[in-house]
């Protein structure tokens, strides 16, 4: 998808299929009020200029199970560092659904961890809902007492991350690292937990 017409037919057709606005965000990689916009401002005639965000279209990693391997690969390379940097060590890898999990688990596997995923309840939102706390799956491993890395693919307000560093903490597991494939925040840290990214999009209009 090349042009916010293509992009707004695309969520149209995800609603249709029964996606929620939060479902549809994570499907796109696009913030929750950029989908809410795309969905809106067609019936209302909106003029309205669209909301300040970026577009991230991997699907070409995505098809692929050897480019996921690869990107893993490089996702586990940052890790490492900032593990040796920080002395700390990895127990669990969490892939942050629906997207982070695919390489998560190649992830784990790269590092010699136990798997889990992380389940946010962005998923079941919808413009005026309250925020719900997501879930640590139960059909994989426990998090309790043991260290934790974080891996999604593409933080765009950093605030399903910074909820699943709360969940894990609440279930008295400790968030040590988080690797991405893109920041589009622009951040070093979410919750005192360093945020390793592949790459980095800034908008020109906000350097200040």
């Amino acid at each position: 998808m090349k042009t916010i017409d293509e992009l707004t037919r695309k969520a149209i057709e995800l609603q249709a299929a029964g996606l929620l606005t939060g479902q549809i965000a994570d499907e796109l990689n696009i913030s929750r009020e950029t989908a809410t916009w795309l969905l809106t401002h067609v019936k209302k005639g909106d003029v309205a200029p669209a909301p300040k965000d970026i577009y991230v279209d991997w699907s070409n990693i995505g098809r692929s199970s050897t480019r996921q391997r690869l990107i893993a690969g490089a996702l586990t390379d940052m890790i490492i560092d900032c593990l040796d940097k920080t002395e700390e060590q990895a127990d669990v890898v969490v892939g942050v659904a629906l997207s982070g999990i695919p390489l998560a688990n190649l992830v784990a596997d790269e590092l010699g961890c136990e798997f889990t995923t992380y389940h946010p309840n962005k998923q079941k939102w919808e413009a005026g809902t309250k925020e719900i706390k997501g879930t640590i799956s139960q059909n994989f491993a426990r998090v309790g007492g043991k260290n934790c890395v974080l891996i999604d693919d593409v933080v765009t307000s950093g605030t399903t991350l910074s909820e699943a560093i709360a969940v894990l903490s609440g279930l008295e597991a400790k968030p040590v690292a988080i690797a991405v494939l893109v920041d589009k925040k622009g951040i070093d840290e979410i919750s005192g937990v360093p945020l390793n990214a592949l790459l980095r999009v800034t908008r020109v209009d906000k350097i200040e």
